[in-house]
């Protein structure tokens, strides 16, 4: 099923719009921020995404776009892209959507700019006909999971070992999307 989802708009300056090949540019700036902000939020070092050439982005967004089963939006601030949110079937469950790559850059943390992204993707479950939203966050990021919590999402008490990082866990949360 293709998504017809239209930007969504909420009462600050922001946009929030999905991600499409023309936007790799700025994808790829905000990865990188990303990464240098919250190294231990991410699958890959700041390292390894600034080695990758502009088009592997490119690729990627039109693979995620062509697969139908993974999404990107991201915030936009004066043509900039500020804050991001993904969602992806869940292997384990194809009727929770995953949502993956959360951030909002930190001068704008607390403006409710990361509910806006996660309603994107939650827009986008509901559609793609997924009733239930999950995450994961690594354990010990209590600004995150307060984060989490306001917007409705509650600790399974299932805990995954993070996926790059030997010793570190990861607590799943999820609510209906």
């Amino acid at each position: 099923m293709t998504s017809t989802i239209a930007p969504v708009r909420h009462p600050t300056p922001h946009t929030i719009t999905r991600v499409r090949v023309p936007d790799a540019a700025r994808m790829r700036a905000l990865r990188l921020e990303m990464l240098a902000d919250s190294p231990l939020a991410f699958l890959e070092t700041v390292a390894e995404a600034a080695a990758r050439p502009h088009e592997d982005f490119r690729a990627q967004i039109a693979y995620n776009i062509r697969s139908g089963s993974t999404v990107q939006f991201a915030a936009v601030e004066d043509g900039r892209f500020v804050g991001h949110a993904g969602g992806a079937v869940f292997a384990a469950d194809r009727r929770v959507t995953l949502i993956f790559a959360v951030y909002v850059t930190p001068r704008l943390r607390g403006t409710g700019l990361v509910g806006a992204l996660v309603e994107a993707v939650a827009q986008w479950s509901r559609e793609e006909r997924r009733p239930d939203l999950m995450l994961e966050v690594v354990n010990g990021n209590d600004r995150a999971v307060r984060a989490y919590e306001r917007l409705g999402f509650q600790d399974t008490g299932v805990r995954v070992p993070h996926p790059t990082i030997e010793g570190l866990t990861e607590l799943r949360m999820r609510r209906a999307a």
